[in-house]
Protein backbone atom coordinates (compact mmCIF):
# COMPACT_ATOMS: atom_id res chain seq x y z
CA UNK A 1 0.00 0.00 0.00
CA UNK A 2 1.47 3.30 -1.06
CA UNK A 3 2.02 5.90 1.61
CA UNK A 4 2.29 3.52 4.56
CA UNK A 5 5.61 3.49 6.35
CA UNK A 6 6.68 3.52 9.98
CA UNK A 7 9.88 4.31 11.81
CA UNK A 8 9.29 1.43 14.28
CA UNK A 9 9.21 -1.87 12.40
CA UNK A 10 9.95 -4.17 15.35
CA UNK A 11 6.52 -3.68 16.98
CA UNK A 12 3.52 -3.27 14.70
CA UNK A 13 0.87 -0.64 14.96
CA UNK A 14 -1.72 -3.31 15.93
CA UNK A 15 0.48 -4.83 18.64
CA UNK A 16 2.23 -7.73 16.90
CA UNK A 17 5.85 -8.23 17.85
CA UNK A 18 7.28 -8.26 14.33
CA UNK A 19 10.82 -8.71 15.60
CA UNK A 20 9.85 -12.24 16.76
CA UNK A 21 7.91 -13.26 13.65
CA UNK A 22 9.27 -16.13 11.52
CA UNK A 23 8.64 -14.04 8.41
CA UNK A 24 10.86 -11.21 9.64
CA UNK A 25 13.42 -13.57 11.19
CA UNK A 26 13.66 -15.31 7.81
CA UNK A 27 14.06 -12.03 5.94
CA UNK A 28 10.72 -12.29 4.12
CA UNK A 29 9.04 -9.27 5.74
CA UNK A 30 10.55 -5.98 6.89
CA UNK A 31 8.00 -5.54 9.67
CA UNK A 32 4.98 -3.30 9.91
CA UNK A 33 5.40 -0.41 7.50
CA UNK A 34 9.00 -1.21 6.69
CA UNK A 35 8.66 -1.41 2.92
CA UNK A 36 7.88 -4.38 0.72
CA UNK A 37 6.01 -7.09 2.59
CA UNK A 38 2.49 -7.16 3.98
CA UNK A 39 1.50 -3.80 2.56
CA UNK A 40 -2.18 -4.70 2.01
CA UNK A 41 -2.95 -4.69 5.73
CA UNK A 42 -6.45 -3.41 6.53
CA UNK A 43 -5.22 -2.06 9.87
CA UNK A 44 -2.51 -0.04 8.10
CA UNK A 45 -5.17 1.34 5.76
CA UNK A 46 -7.32 2.22 8.77
CA UNK A 47 -4.37 3.97 10.41
CA UNK A 48 -3.87 6.13 7.34
CA UNK A 49 -7.60 6.94 7.22
CA UNK A 50 -7.61 7.88 10.93
CA UNK A 51 -4.62 10.21 10.68
CA UNK A 52 -1.61 7.89 10.81
CA UNK A 53 -1.39 6.99 14.48
CA UNK A 54 1.88 5.39 15.64
CA UNK A 55 -0.07 2.55 17.29
CA UNK A 56 -3.73 1.55 17.25
CA UNK A 57 -3.89 2.23 20.98
CA UNK A 58 -3.30 5.94 20.21
CA UNK A 59 -6.59 6.10 18.27
CA UNK A 60 -9.78 7.30 19.99
CA UNK A 61 -11.65 4.35 18.41
CA UNK A 62 -9.35 1.73 19.96
CA UNK A 63 -10.18 -1.07 20.58
CA UNK A 64 -12.35 -1.30 17.50
CA UNK A 65 -14.11 -4.23 15.82
CA UNK A 66 -10.88 -5.16 14.02
CA UNK A 67 -9.71 -6.64 17.33
CA UNK A 68 -12.80 -8.79 17.92
CA UNK A 69 -11.92 -12.00 16.07
CA UNK A 70 -8.31 -11.38 15.06
CA UNK A 71 -6.85 -12.80 18.27
CA UNK A 72 -8.72 -16.11 17.98
CA UNK A 73 -6.28 -17.57 15.44
CA UNK A 74 -2.58 -17.27 14.73
CA UNK A 75 -0.75 -17.11 11.44
CA UNK A 76 2.97 -16.44 11.78
CA UNK A 77 3.06 -14.74 15.16
CA UNK A 78 0.79 -15.63 18.05
CA UNK A 79 -1.88 -12.95 18.01
CA UNK A 80 -3.47 -13.68 21.35
CA UNK A 81 -1.70 -10.89 23.23
CA UNK A 82 -1.80 -7.94 20.84
CA UNK A 83 -3.95 -5.73 23.06
CA UNK A 84 -2.02 -6.77 26.18
CA UNK A 85 1.28 -6.06 24.42
CA UNK A 86 0.09 -2.60 23.34
CA UNK A 87 -0.91 -1.90 26.95
CA UNK A 88 2.40 -3.22 28.26
CA UNK A 89 4.36 -1.09 25.79
CA UNK A 90 2.46 2.00 26.93
CA UNK A 91 2.99 1.11 30.59
CA UNK A 92 6.71 0.33 30.27
CA UNK A 93 7.49 3.00 27.71
CA UNK A 94 8.40 2.19 24.13
CA UNK A 95 12.17 2.17 24.71
CA UNK A 96 11.91 -0.37 27.55
CA UNK A 97 9.44 -2.49 25.57
CA UNK A 98 11.70 -2.55 22.51
CA UNK A 99 14.66 -3.44 24.76
CA UNK A 100 12.70 -6.44 26.08
CA UNK A 101 11.78 -7.48 22.54
CA UNK A 102 15.43 -7.22 21.53
CA UNK A 103 16.41 -9.40 24.51
CA UNK A 104 13.85 -11.98 23.37
CA UNK A 105 15.16 -11.75 19.79
CA UNK A 106 18.76 -12.29 20.95
CA UNK A 107 17.67 -15.51 22.69
CA UNK A 108 15.69 -16.53 19.61
CA UNK A 109 18.75 -15.95 17.42
CA UNK A 110 20.86 -18.17 19.74
CA UNK A 111 18.25 -20.93 19.61
CA UNK A 112 18.13 -20.77 15.83
CA UNK A 113 21.92 -20.67 15.46
CA UNK A 114 22.84 -23.49 17.82
CA UNK A 115 19.76 -25.57 18.64
CA UNK A 116 17.78 -25.74 15.42
CA UNK A 117 17.42 -28.69 13.10
CA UNK A 118 15.79 -26.57 10.41
CA UNK A 119 12.29 -27.43 11.60
CA UNK A 120 11.87 -25.45 14.83
CA UNK A 121 11.72 -21.80 13.76
CA UNK A 122 7.97 -21.42 14.36
CA UNK A 123 8.20 -23.12 17.76
CA UNK A 124 11.18 -21.00 18.81
CA UNK A 125 9.48 -17.80 17.62
CA UNK A 126 6.31 -18.69 19.53
CA UNK A 127 8.35 -19.46 22.66
CA UNK A 128 10.31 -16.20 22.38
CA UNK A 129 7.01 -14.36 22.06
CA UNK A 130 4.94 -16.11 24.71
CA UNK A 131 7.41 -17.04 27.46
CA UNK A 132 8.68 -14.43 29.89
CA UNK A 133 12.34 -13.39 29.41
CA UNK A 134 13.26 -15.05 32.70
CA UNK A 135 11.91 -18.39 31.46
CA UNK A 136 13.80 -18.01 28.19
CA UNK A 137 16.99 -17.27 30.12
CA UNK A 138 16.46 -20.40 32.23
CA UNK A 139 16.17 -22.48 29.07
CA UNK A 140 19.34 -20.97 27.62
CA UNK A 141 21.23 -21.54 30.88
CA UNK A 142 20.08 -25.16 30.94
CA UNK A 143 21.11 -25.66 27.32
CA UNK A 144 24.51 -24.09 27.90
CA UNK A 145 25.10 -26.24 30.98
CA UNK A 146 24.41 -29.50 29.15
CA UNK A 147 27.61 -31.34 28.34
CA UNK A 148 25.79 -34.27 26.74
CA UNK A 149 24.85 -32.24 23.64
CA UNK A 150 28.35 -31.21 22.59
CA UNK A 151 28.57 -33.99 20.00
CA UNK A 152 24.83 -34.40 19.45
CA UNK A 153 23.24 -34.09 16.04
CA UNK A 154 21.23 -30.99 15.15
CA UNK A 155 18.04 -33.03 15.50
CA UNK A 156 18.99 -34.23 19.00
CA UNK A 157 19.95 -30.71 20.09
CA UNK A 158 16.67 -29.32 18.74
CA UNK A 159 14.71 -31.98 20.61
CA UNK A 160 16.42 -31.01 23.88
CA UNK A 161 15.75 -27.31 23.33
CA UNK A 162 12.13 -27.93 22.33
CA UNK A 163 11.55 -30.10 25.40
CA UNK A 164 12.96 -27.43 27.73
CA UNK A 165 10.82 -24.74 26.09
CA UNK A 166 7.73 -26.96 26.38
CA UNK A 167 8.50 -27.55 30.08
CA UNK A 168 8.67 -23.80 30.73
CA UNK A 169 5.48 -23.27 28.76
CA UNK A 170 3.67 -26.00 30.70
CA UNK A 171 4.87 -24.51 33.98
CA UNK A 172 3.41 -21.13 32.90
CA UNK A 173 0.19 -22.65 31.55
CA UNK A 174 1.01 -21.58 27.99
CA UNK A 175 0.52 -23.50 24.76
CA UNK A 176 3.24 -23.00 22.16
CA UNK A 177 1.06 -24.37 19.36
CA UNK A 178 -0.45 -21.97 16.88
CA UNK A 179 -4.25 -21.78 17.02
CA UNK A 180 -5.60 -22.44 13.55
CA UNK A 181 -8.68 -20.73 12.22
CA UNK A 182 -11.72 -22.93 12.41
CA UNK A 183 -13.06 -23.66 8.96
Amino acid sequence: MKGFSRAETRFSLCGLNCILCPMQVGGYCPGCGGGAGNQSCAIARCSLEQGGFRFCSDCALYPCSRYDAFDAADSFVPHSRRAADLARAQEMGMDAWIAELQQRRAILDKLLASWNDGRRKSLYCAAAYLLEPEALCRVMEALTARSDTADASAKEKAQVAAALLQEEASRAGISLKLNKKKV
